[in-house]
């Protein structure tokens, strides 16, 4: 079943209207025709089984037949994935990823060993999000994951937490010790790992550090990796 998006202002009644993009997807490239089913989710966690009334040049009028169960629910997991910028395809990939691996929001990072500067990455954030878009649609969600603006990794750590994670190559606490409750606020750091005075930082802040044994990842794998041990620990990964 093909699934596309609106927003919540593009539904009207028993009617949703898509927009330019999602008519030349579903005109264009998938080749659908009127009276053809599809599934339309509005980001906000709410998913519908419609019908195709009409494909006009700029927009597609749907028809609701009814309200459906999304394919993938959302975790039971509040779970906000901080990580720092990395360069060219790699942070696309975490983006991608945590959609799958049902991240609650995802935060880019600017830390004193990033790969990029908060300008440079300004401009990737709408390639963000439409990365994050694409992968809702894949993996059945029905919920949009936010991207937050990049930020830098100071101001971060101010702002108040729930269970507050930092996850280090060194210096940290084993796994086990995380006693999390349904919000979880992880951090993973650069390729090049974090710097003394930005993981003494996190602890000052009430962050718990934590080191993984066993494995040296890198700093995209670390980044999923974690996503899907919490998930699997503490949300509806099983």
């Amino acid at each position: 079943m093909r699934r596309f998006y609106a927003a919540a202002e593009n539904f009207d009644g028993q009617k949703i209207f898509l927009s330019v993009e999602e008519t030349k997807h579903l005109r264009d490239v998938l080749r659908l025709r009127e009276n053809d089913p599809v599934r339309v989710f509005d980001g906000g966690g709410r998913e519908f089984a419609c019908e195709i009334e009409r494909i006009e040049k700029k927009q597609t009028v749907l028809k609701i037949l009814e309200e459906i169960v999304p394919t993938a629910p959302e975790s039971r997991l509040n779970l906000t994935l901080a990580v720092a910028i990395l360069k060219g395809e790699k942070f696309d990939w975490v983006v991608q990823k945590a959609v799958e691996l049902g991240v609650t929001k995802l935060v880019p990072l600017n830390t004193l060993r990033a790969d990029a500067r908060l300008k440079e990455t300004e401009k990737r954030l709408t390639r963000w999000r439409k990365i994050a878009l694409e992968a809702a649609k894949q993996s059945g969600r029905a919920r949009l994951m936010p991207i937050e603006p990049p930020i830098d990794f100071e101001k971060f750590i101010g702002a108040e937490k729930d269970t507050a994670i930092l996850f280090a190559e060194r210096g940290g606490d084993g796994f086990s010790a995380i006693e999390a409750t349904g919000k979880i606020t992880a951090i993973v750091g650069a390729e090049g790992g974090w710097e003394m005075s930005e993981i003494e930082a996190a602890r000052e802040n009430g962050f718990q550090i934590i080191t993984f044994g066993g494995r040296i990842l890198r700093a995209e794998t670390a980044a999923i990796s974690i996503a899907a041990v919490l998930q699997h620990r503490f949300g509806d990964l099983v």
